[in-house]
C-alpha cells in the first residue's frame, strides 16, 4: 500500500527510486517534518505517483521545494553468494568490497540493504555484471524484497 510523503520537486518523478536516509540537520524546526520523515530509514522506495493537485512547499534542503508523492518499498538488486540463491530463500550480502571500479560494486555494496541482515530473494536475475570477482567470490545477481518492517 502506498505511503504519502514529501520529496524534492526535482526528484518527484514516477518510477524514481531512492533510499530514505533519515533526518538531515536542515529538518530541525520544519513544519512539514512529520510528512517528510514518515519512511523507514535505510529502505529503498519507488515513487508510484505524484500528487498533481498538491502545491510545492518550501524546504530548507531542496532549492525549489518539496512535493507530495506516493511511494512504496522497492526491491533491491544485489549480488549474493551463488550457493542457495533461489527465489523464496533468504540470503545475506557476501560482505564489503573495496573494488569501487568493479561494475558489480553497486550490487555488492548496495544502497538499501545492510550487511548484517538476511533478506528474502524475490527473483534470481542471473550472472552479475562483472566478468571476474577480484575477491574470488562466486556470486549471483538477485533482487531482495523490502524488509518486512518497511
Amino acid at each position: 500500500m502506498p505511503t504519502v510523503t514529501l520529496v524534492g520537486e526535482r526528484l518527484a518523478d514516477p518510477g524514481r527510486e531512492f533510499v530514505f536516509e533519515g533526518e538531515a540537520s536542515g529538518c530541525e524546526g520544519c513544519p512539514y517534518r512529520s510528512q517528510c520523515l514518515n519512511l523507514t530509514e535505510g529502505v529503498r522506495y519507488r515513487i508510484t505517483s505524484v500528487r498533481e493537485n498538491a502545491r510545492t512547499l518550501e524546504c530548507a534542503l531542496h532549492d525549489v521545494g518539496v512535493r507530495a508523492v506516493e511511494v512504496e518499498p522497492a526491491n533491491v538488486p544485489v549480488n549474493v553468494p551463488s550457493r542457495g540463491a533461489y527465489a523464496g530463500s533468504r540470503a545475506a550480502l557476501a560482505g564489503d568490497c573495496p573494488h569501487t571500479e568493479c561494475p558489480s560494486h553497486p550490487y555488492c555494496v548496495p544502497d538499501g540493504a545492510d550487511f548484517d541482515r538476511e533478506y528474502r530473494i524475490v527473483e534470481v536475475l542471473g550472472d552479475p555484471p562483472h566478468d571476474y570477482c577480484q575477491l574470488d567470490r562466486d556470486l549471483t545477481a538477485v533482487e531482495f524484497a523490502p524488509p518486512d518492517d518497511a
